[in-house]
């Protein structure tokens, strides 16, 4: 198989990152991952420093292949009391539904690498291979500390202006994630226009225009979709929704069956459920159709309510009201260990 720099760099001996995916992929599978020859990752955007090191630890304990660990840049939360007391007050029928009471309050669940010291002091202490960005940029200073502790730095952008202010920030590859991915967008600004590139276009564009290694993300299923995305330029592809429906993953029964049913055909952009927009499977909460943006309370206040709602229906059997995140290429989701959708992916890139 043709070498890259980046993989040397890394460690890898395939051009498969498993994508970071915020309480769906634990250290067991980023572990399996490392294991089988590509890249595991954890996401540790959604949980607190003391918890994001156990899991740093749980992975090493299980495997000592690389780890990509991914935080999330988002602008924090700026609370609005009016616009969340309407938001809860929008949804209070629907935990009617389910003999649940809605939240009297909404908060920011989730702090903002930007300003999470503890996050960056276990990061430097841990030193995982990989530290990957999502949702914007941190400080120079924050990817300087992360480099020259002798990580990694992966940011993820959408769009050619993206990817040229995380070169000029000095990050060492970019994650191109096109309009086909499941789970959120990576926008560094959510209220900004979204061109909304396809992944193969994205991927193209920004090999022939940045110069550092780019990783084709969205939409990729198989040994095919990696060959494609190398044959443009990607030095390595990262596959999300392609490990949801693994032994490994942390995916409920109802997610599951979701990601395995028809809806899988039927994926849709939405900020109803979090706040920034996100790639999810069709269900009850993308059915209650389309929000004005300027209605939802800010990422990731707008969440809290959202994960509420969930534990509400799943109480009673409704499983509808889940961020059930996926790609346009779930119809081709597999049910496999990681490690053995690893294999499979590795000799379909070699056939391909």
């Amino acid at each position: 198989m043709t070498r890259n720099p980046l993989l040397d760099r890394i460690g890898l001996d395939l051009p498969i990152i498993q994508a970071p995916m915020a309480g769906i992929s634990p250290p067991a599978m980023a572990a399996a991952v490392s294991g089988a020859g590509g890249l595991g990752s954890i996401g540790v955007g959604a949980t607190h420093a003391e918890s994001a090191g156990a899991m740093i630890a749980e992975v090493r304990a299980r495997s000592n292949g690389p780890l990509n660990v991914n935080v999330f840049c988002h602008r924090p939360a700026r609370p609005d009391p009016r616009r969340e007391s309407a938001w809860i007050a929008r949804f209070a029928p629907e935990f009617k539904k389910f003999e649940a009471t809605p939240p009297a309050a909404l908060g920011e669940i989730y702090r903002s690498f930007v300003e999470d010291d503890a996050m960056l002091a276990v990061l430097l202490d841990t030193r995982p291979q990989v530290v990957s960005l999502h949702f914007g940029l941190p400080s120079a200073a924050r990817i300087g500390a992360l480099q020259a502790a002798g990580i990694i730095v992966f940011a993820s952008a959408t769009s050619l202006a993206e990817a040229r202010q995380a070169t000029a920030a000095g990050v060492d590859a970019i994650i191109a994630q096109g309009y086909e991915a499941g789970g959120h967008r990576g926008l560094f600004d959510a209220e900004g226009a979204d061109d909304r590139l396809g992944t193969m276009a994205l991927t193209r564009l920004l090999a022939r225009q940045i110069d550092r290694p780019i990783i084709a993300a969205g939409g990729i299923m198989d040994g095919a979709g990696i060959a494609a995305a190398l044959h443009l330029g990607a030095a390595a592809a990262q596959l999300g929704t392609a490990f949801v429906g693994c032994d490994e993953s942390l995916a409920d029964a109802g997610y599951r069956a979701a990601l395995f049913s028809d809806a899988a055909h039927h994926t849709v952009m939405t900020r109803t459920i979090s706040g920034r927009p996100a790639r999810c499977l069709a269900n009850r909460f993308t059915h209650l159709g389309d929000i004005a943006a300027t209605d939802i309370p800010d990422y990731p206040i707008a969440y809290d309510l959202g994960k509420a709602l969930h534990s509400a229906g799943k109480s009673k059997g409704e499983f509808g009201f889940g961020a059930q995140w996926a790609g346009q290429g779930a119809p081709l989701a597999r049910a496999l260990p990681a490690a053995d959708l690893v294999a499979t992916l590795a000799a379909e890139l070699a056939r391909s």
